[in-house]
């Protein structure tokens, strides 16, 4: 048995108090919990956070954290006092819009095991007498959604850590971080010096305070958020008990509401950004987080509270608070370690509802070396340096402020600061009239005006008003030109990495689970697993010389597991090439022919076979090029310098006029990598899954020897797995469901829907979906449940289109 690590947490807030607990039930005993302020009324969110605990989100990491708390909280008890009040939670309408949307968030919820109901009118004012049914149109009721109690839940928590060892320390602030050799050692404070393996950084709004210790930087933003309680009611005069009826959210008005015995707690997000930098809190008067409320910015929130809860006009604001909470710039947490100083690690930006389900997560991570649930999104490395910059981080927060309660289309992106990443085509593509949409600050086009003259056009089905945003027939018909065709689609946000040295083979041999060991000019599609056999991530590694490799990888996190498990000798290094250089995807059964002409290369099959890479120039243009293609039709991503992208964008399209060559978007792009059944890890497949049942199962090679997670993958198969990502259809043509919808079979919920859109070529809706085995039979008839309708649909053969693979490895 290794020896029980030393472990410093620094904030005794709640998700301070949480891991104390999570550590100490898990062995890790040796916990010291350092509080800047007093025990456990800290002076941080925690103290004065209203506890409303609502379980639905649209990312079901975040659902199962609030499961977690709700369940954990729920047999809580301070000095008999309870922790979590299961009052159950309510959300109304009071547009046509927001009850489309209540009906999607009940589908999320049925998708993530969250039981819950739609409601009329009579049904909310039965649950809720204050509101007036003339008001709403409808409700979302979770009857297991209640109401923390921070403070007692954070000291019953911290109660049961002391009792296996841990201590609890107050007035220690935090003013240094040691470490050595890139390993923390230990944090100093005003009065002494504490010793640790292991530090976590559980302080909240003080985050970047912290950070900028460890020169880190924590991308959250402290904002102050509005809360007030009224005078007494009437109508609850004589009332003993601290809440009866559901918590209630009008997200029309940006309004939730809550009982304090005979008063209502009124929480408000619709007032403008209140920011204010963390150096700067605790240096007025009074609790550190708690800002004097300003009437002026409550006004409106006062009159649409009154509106709804027509017996608030008896009473007045009596008391109010401006709260600050942690924002970030995409409203997720940030959980992991740092990338330069091992053994530091951060757990900040979470709320009271997802506290305890977030201290559980990072206890598994510490203790077993990885989470149960998915923390891709919650993950420290996820950003790009460009995301991280001060003016980025504060004008993202802002808006994620701003969007608490807004409806939030999928592809909605945010609208500034853009744009920040452009490709070298980007001035040509706005020429063509491109629509873009951004991802990890990349403008990516997602179809362009040019084309929509395009015959195929006409063709495209229309689809729901849901779908139908940010979103265009041409992009339908940029799909079907390129299955015909030829088209160009801009590739450059593609990660991708060089992994050099004489140790570059046997290290990324010992990542991945595919063999790499092949002659320079292969590429190889493998895995990134973590120990227990989860999927990391899909990576195409190209080897372009015996000591030089390509890998495409999906995120920044990619890059912070490969870089942490480099060897320490330097035999092999990892130098990011995504900024310098870009890429074109040219596909479609003419591709070779547009291409051939321009090179001395000879671009034929027998020369240029399929996942195979050559070194060549396309005209004047030198390039890496790769025969792959991620929709399914011949063709190269074509890889060049960025300062030469124009001349190779100028060079093919010139080239490509003679066979109707088109710019072709991501709508496209979606479209036909969904008819070829290609997965997107973090979408279709995350750490939660295996191989196996992701049907990657191909990407594996146990007899290559050791690599990471291949012991976990000893005895399981294709045969053995109990769930399995698994194709669906729909014949309806308008229902374009989007993604995260509940699956039923035989009436009941059996899965949820990852990867969806609709099949241009195929003519068929595709959705694919996580199910249990004997409901994957091909043939079987499924619905799925789309803004609270059901939908048919039947489990389809994979892939839909082009099973021999003939197009892809045509050799016309």
């Amino acid at each position: 048995m290794p020896p029980v690590p030393r472990v410093v947490v620094i904030g005794a807030g709640i998700v301070g108090c949480a891991l104390a607990d999570e550590l100490t039930e898990r062995g890790w005993t040796d916990v010291t919990v350092l509080e800047q302020g007093d025990l456990f009324a800290t002076g941080g969110s925690t103290s004065h956070a209203p506890g409303l605990v609502f379980q639905t989100n649209a990312c079901r990491t975040m659902t199962e954290f609030a499961r977690y708390t709700v369940a954990k909280y729920g047999t809580l008890e301070l000095d008999g006092k309870p922790c979590f009040r299961t009052v159950g939670g309510l959300e109304v309408a009071t547009t046509p819009e927001r009850l489309a949307d209540l009906e999607r968030r009940h589908g999320w919820a049925t998708a993530s095991g969250v039981e819950s109901r739609l409601i009329d009118p009579g049904e909310c004012a039965a649950l809720h007498p204050m509101l007036d049914p003339a008001k709403v149109l409808g409700g979302f009721h979770i009857p297991s959604d209640g109401l923390a109690h921070p403070l007692r839940a954070a000291e019953a928590q911290a109660r049961r850590a002391i009792g296996r060892g841990a201590r609890f320390i107050a007035g220690q602030k935090v003013v240094g971080v040691e470490g050595s050799g890139g390993r923390v050692t230990g944090v100093t404070t005003g009065t002494g010096s504490f010793r640790a393996d292991i530090v976590l950084s559980c302080a909240g709004m003080w985050g970047p305070v912290l950070g900028e210790l460890v020169d880190l930087t924590i991308p959250l933003v402290p904002m102050a958020h509005q809360y007030a309680r009224t005078s007494p009611l009437p109508s609850l005069a004589g009332v003993t008990e601290e809440a009866t009826r559901p918590i209630l959210r009008h997200q029309d008005a940006d309004l939730y509401f809550r009982e304090h015995v005979d008063r209502i707690g009124i929480g408000a997000y619709g007032h403008r950004p209140m920011p204010l930098p963390a150096k700067e809190i605790g240096t007025g008067e009074g609790m550190p987080s708690e800002l004097a409320f300003t009437p002026a910015d409550f006004e409106a929130s006062w009159t649409a509270a009154v509106d709804l809860l027509p017996s608030l006009g008896e009473t007045k604001v009596e008391e109010g608070i401006n709260g600050l909470f942690s924002f970030t710039p995409d409203g997720m947490p940030l959980l992991g370690e740092h990338p330069g100083l091992d053994g530091f690690w951060v757990a900040e930006a979470v709320w009271i509802t997802h506290s305890a389900g977030v201290a559980r997560a990072m206890a598994q991570w510490l203790v077993d070396g990885r989470s149960d649930t998915d923390l891709h999104g919650c993950d420290l490395a996820r950003f790009e340096p460009v995301q991280l910059a001060p003016d980025h981080v504060m004008a993202r927060s802002c808006q994620s402020f701003v969007e608490v309660y807004d409806i939030v289309h999928p592809l909605q992106p945010m609208e500034e600061p853009r744009p920040l990443r452009t490709s070298p085509f980007y001035e040509r593509q706005a020429g063509l009239g491109a629509y873009f949409l951004e991802a990890s600050g990349w403008e990516r086009p997602h179809w362009y005006e040019a084309n929509a003259n395009l015959p195929e056009v006409d063709r495209i089905p229309a689809r729901n008003d849901w779908a139908a945003r940010y979103w265009s027939p041409i992009g339908g018909a940029e799909a079907l030109v390129a299955r015909q065709r030829v088209a160009m689609f801009d590739m450059t946000s593609l990660k991708r990495v060089e992994v050099t040295g004489p140790g570059a083979l046997p290290f990324l041999q010992t990542m991945t689970t595919n063999q790499l060991a092949k002659k320079p000019g292969s590429v190889t599609y493998t895995l990134l697993l973590d120990e227990d056999g989860g999927v990391r991530s899909d990576l195409t590694v190209a080897r372009l010389g015996t000591e030089r490799f390509q890998v495409g990888v999906n995120s920044a996190i990619d890059i912070d597991w490969l870089r942490r498990h480099l060897p320490g000798d330097g035999a092999a290094q990892i130098h990011e090439t995504t900024p310098g250089t870009c890429c074109i995807g040219l596909w479609g059964p003419l591709a070779r022919a547009v291409l051939q002409p321009l090179s001395t290369t000879d671009f034929s099959h027998q020369a240029m076979g399929y996942f195979k890479t050559k070194q060549a120039y396309i005209g004047h243009v030198p390039v890496t090029a790769m025969r792959l293609s991620y929709v399914g039709e011949l063709g190269w991503e074509l890889y060049t310098s960025a300062d030469l992208g124009r001349e190779l964008w100028d060079t093919l399209w010139e080239a490509g006029q003679a066979h109707g060559i088109i710019a072709a978007g991501r709508e496209a792009f979606s479209s036909m990598r969904l008819e070829k059944g290609y997965r997107l890890w973090g979408t279709d497949v995350t750490t939660e899954h295996d191989p196996y049942e992701a049907g990657l199962g191909f990407a594996v090679r146990m007899d290559k020897g050791y690599f990471i997670g291949r012991d976990a993958l000893a005895g399981r198969s294709a045969e053995t797995v109990s769930r399995k990502l698994t194709c669906l259809t729909v014949d309806d043509p308008y229902s374009v469901v989007l993604g995260k919808e509940p699956v039923f079979a035989d009436g009941r919920p059996a899965g949820y829907v990852t990867s969806a859109a609709y099949g241009y070529t195929v003519g068929k809706n595709i959705a694919y979906a996580w199910l249990p085995v004997e409901f994957t039979q091909q043939g079987r008839p499924l619905e799925i449940e789309y803004f609270g309708e059901r939908i048919p649909a039947v489990v389809a053969s994979e892939p839909l289109f082009d099973p021999a693979m003939a197009r892809i490895r045509s050799a016309a």
